[in-house]
This record gives C-alpha cells, sequence and structure tokens, in this order.
C-alpha cells in the first residue's frame, strides 16, 4: 500500500477592510511612523469594526472563500481546526461557531492554542489525521481578532498585531507532495515574557483585573526578540539540513510575520535571498495564527507544484517549529 501524504489542495484568506495606519495610530499612543517601521516593519494593520463581531467572523469569510474556490460542498468537510489566542468565547470552541457559520454539519471541530505557533502546529496535527487514511478533507483556519486583546495605550505592543484569517484545505495523496517533515517545539518557562495577566482560571476577570488593564497582551520585547531570531532561525536551519535542502533548491520560506528584524535574521541564518521569503508584515502586521497562511495566500499565484518550501515560526509559549513540505498544485 502506497504511503499516504497530507497535501494542501487551497488556500484562502480574509482580511477586514479597516486601515490603521501607523499614523492613525501616532494620534492614540506616543509613537510614530519612523519608530514603528525601524523597529518592527510595520506599516499597517487591519482591523475587525463592529458591534458583536468576533474571530469567528473572521475565520468563517476565509472558510466560504476556500470552500468556493476549491468547489467543496460544506458537507464533504470532515474536520475542521480552528488555532487562535483570541476565541469568541471561553466556550464552545471557535470552530464550533465557524462550522455552524459555513454550513458544516459532517464534520468534528476544535480549537487549539499554541501563539504565533498555532497554524504550524494545526498543520502538524491535521496533517496526522489525514495521513491516517481515515480523514478524505479538512480544513485548517487560523484566525486571531487581536485587537481585542491589544493595549491601544502601550506603545510597545500596540503597533504589532492586526485581525486576520487564513485557511487550508488539507487532503490525502500518495504522490511525493504535502507535508514532509517537521520539527516543533515548546519551552513554558517562556510565558513569563509573554502573556495575558487575567481571564483564566488562575486569576479571572474582576473589576480589580479590568481597572489594572491586565487582559491585554503583555510582553517583553528584549527577550522574546532573543529567543524568536535564535530558535526560529535554529529549527529552519535544522529542517533544510537534515532534509538536504540547500539555498539554491529552497523555494520559498515562509516565516511567522512578528517583526522584520527576525524575519531577516532567519533568512540570514539560512543562507537564502530576500526574493525567497515571503513577507506581507509591512501591511497586515502580526496576525498571529493567521501569519502563515495569508503568506501562502498571497503567493499562492506564484507557487508551483513540487516547491520546496519551509514554513517557520515563534510564539507565546514558548512555542516554536519549522516544516517542510513540496506544495500540492500549481497556483492560479
Amino acid at each position: 500500500m502506497s504511503k499516504i501524504n497530507a497535501t494542501i489542495t487551497g488556500v484562502a484568506g480574509y482580511v477586514p477592510d479597516y486601515k490603521l495606519t501607523n499614523d492613525e495610530l501616532a494620534q492614540m499612543v506616543d509613537t510614530s511612523d519612523e519608530w514603528i517601521m525601524t523597529r518592527i516593519g510595520i506599516k499597517e494593520r487591519r482591523i475587525l469594526k463592529g458591534e458583536g463581531k468576533g474571530t469567528s467572523d473572521l475565520a468563517a469569510e476565509a472558510v466560504k472563500a476556500l470552500l468556493e474556490k476549491t468547489n467543496t460542498h460544506p458537507d464533504e468537510i470532515e474536520l475542521l481546526v480552528t488555532p487562535t489566542v483570541t476565541p469568541d468565547m471561553q466556550f464552545p470552541a471557535t470552530a464550533n461557531i465557524v462550522s455552524d457559520k459555513v454550513g458544516i454539519k459532517n464534520a468534528f471541530s476544535f480549537d487549539m492554542n499554541a501563539g504565533c505557533s498555532g497554524f504550524l502546529y494545526g498543520l502538524e496535527t491535521v496533517s496526522k489525521f489525514v495521513e491516517s487514511g481515515k480523514y478524505k478533507k479538512a480544513i485548517l483556519v487560523g484566525a486571531d481578532k487581536m485587537s481585542s486583546i491589544v493595549d491601544y495605550q502601550d506603545r510597545s505592543t500596540s503597533p504589532i498585531f492586526g485581525d486576520a484569517a487564513g485557511a487550508v484545505l488539507i487532503e490525502p495523496t500518495t504522490e511525493d507532495i504535502g507535508v514532509i517533515d517537521s520539527k516543533l517545539q515548546s519551552d513554558g518557562s517562556g510565558r513569563v515574557h509573554l502573556h495575558q495577566k487575567a481571564g483564566g482560571s488562575v486569576k479571572p476577570a474582576s473589576h480589580e483585573t479590568v481597572d489594572a488593564r491586565e487582559h491585554f497582551i503583555y510582553q517583553e520585547g528584549q527577550p522574546v526578540f532573543k529567543w524568536a531570531v535564535s530558535k526560529m532561525a535554529d529549527v529552519s536551519v535544522e529542517m533544510m539540513e537534515r532534509n538536504g535542502i540547500t539555498p539554491e533548491t529552497l523555494s520559498w520560506l515562509v516565516p511567522h510575520q512578528a517583526n522584520m528584524r527576525i524575519i531577516e535574521a532567519t533568512a540570514k541564518r539560512m543562507g537564502i535571498e530576500r526574493e525567497q521569503v515571503m513577507i506581507n508584515i509591512q501591511r497586515y502586521g502580526n496576525t498571529t495564527a493567521a501569519t502563515l497562511p495569508l503568506c501562502l495566500w498571497e503567493w499562492e499565484p506564484r507557487l508551483k507544484k513540487g516547491d520546496n518550501i519551509i514554513l517557520a515560526t515563534f510564539g507565546a509559549g514558548f512555542t516554536w517549529g519549522s516544516m517542510y513540505l513540496k506544495w500540492g498544485y500549481d497556483g492560479k
């Protein structure tokens, strides 16, 4: 019996219409376009506006677009997974809500939380379900409404994050394409540098936690930057070495879009040119679980079947990892 691989057979993305520019942000907090561009590399980010709108609305738009472009009926989907750090509510899972909003009735669905590494963790997880031979069509949709947990009085974190969703359809194949290799890691000691202080079981919401502004992202920039540069680059280089990939045979690096300097440092360690790196951080900022699929969505027309692609990420947890995949189809 031929080995079953899991391959991406379609990708779609969704970003809200509203653009929060650096100049507008500078009217809300003590910052400037020059400061943000120099340190982070972000020019603008998308923000989901509207009463009662949440992460499921972003994800549902991406999934609907994916189903339409791949000519897939909702009843064909057997699994839907949503990596996110901004679920609509504590329960039920946002994935359940997304499935309901797009008419998926024959699937089981659940959320994952691995910080900014969520999509990569999810791709590894969903791929295993597909490789088992039991599941034929699965959707992975990374989505986050980061504006819901950003403190727009905090100049260190408010420029970084945006709202978006990206979805991929994953199917089985016996061809030598799809997910080939991966390495995912985590180190919980890093939680002290990047977390949300209140709202969990250790420190439930109260008047005091709200007044203290403890329901927003807390980040210590320097330790996070140092860990990210080291870990993302190390695991990406290891992925190249153990699969015999050289800078000349690598088609694309798809890095998590957290900080332009982290992206550049990773590419340098890998010995590849900037032209081989997917970068859209300047337009969307850090959309957490959505950054990797957003890149694949934007670059899809340029992708060719068999392209060697490495995905790399780093996120809260700390979590990090890299994946090597051979692209499954010619872009349209």
